[in-house]
């Protein structure tokens, strides 16, 4: 599932997603943020994780993926990725890894370099 992004909100490298609550938690949603697609993890604990959202394999759909606390799993070919760095542990390439977090009125806010 895709989810837009407005150029309101961009300040210094951060971009605001919209609200918190559209990513239900234990799931991903990817977004589109100034030409890249990146997956917003919203884990059991409340906490976010951004990483690229293609998968260097096959182009998976990573924010489909299955996560953990710690791992999200490509739904194309089993290819598992630490959320906090985008090391892969089966042997892909690795994803991109974002800062993510929720701003005080409970947006979604990612940094790019």
């Amino acid at each position: 599932m895709s989810a837009g992004l407005s150029n309101a909100g961009q300040v210094a490298g951060l971009h605001v997603l919209g609200p918190l609550d559209q990513v239900p938690v234990g799931e991903g949603r990817a977004f589109g943020v100034a030409g890249e697609q990146i997956a917003v993890f919203r884990l059991r604990d409340g906490s976010l994780r951004a990483v690229s959202a293609v998968c260097p394999h096959k182009g998976g759909p990573i924010a489909d993926g299955t996560i953990d606390q710690s791992v999200v799993m490509c739904p194309l070919h089993q290819h598992a990725f630490e959320l906090d760095t985008g090391c892969s542990t089966t042997g892909a390439g690795p994803l991109r890894s974002y800062p993510v977090f929720a701003d005080g009125n409970r947006n979604i806010v990612l940094r790019l370099p």
